[in-house]
């Protein structure tokens, strides 16, 4: 059975930093994607950060480059997202998802194409 877990949440002062988990077992089928979407209280989920297992090209939203970034391990079955200089806008549950869709642009962009959402993991920024 495909899983994806996320881990690694919790809550930090403005300005400190964090680093979320996924570790991916049971898919039978090669994805090109892994990356992260999140969700603020009363807000629409949207895209943060991915990696292209391919090649390991990153994409991430305007409002977290140059803080966060997407890593994985060798062996493509754990990925990373490092959130550093976090914001209390930065504040949400942190979903990690795959897809065979390239990781860019339209990626984040497409919260929509996705039936169904694991647990996620909550980032709380909070003085």
């Amino acid at each position: 059975q495909e899983q994806l877990v996320e881990s690694g949440g919790g809550s930090v002062q403005p300005g400190g930093s964090l680093q979320v988990s996924c570790a991916i077992s049971g898919f039978t089928l090669d994805y090109y994607t892994v990356g992260w979407f999140r969700q603020a209280p009363g807000k629409e989920r949207e895209g943060v950060a991915c990696i292209n297992t391919r090649d390991n090209s990153t994409a991430s939203t305007d409002s977290v480059k140059g803080r966060f970034t997407v890593s994985r391990d060798g062996a493509k079955k754990a990925f990373f997202l490092q959130m550093s200089s976090l914001k209390p806008e930065d504040t949400a549950i942190y979903y990690c998802k795959t897809d065979l869709v390239w990781c860019g642009e339209y990626w984040l962009g497409s919260s929509w194409r996705y039936d169904s959402w694991g647990q996620g993991t909550q980032v709380t920024v909070s003085s």
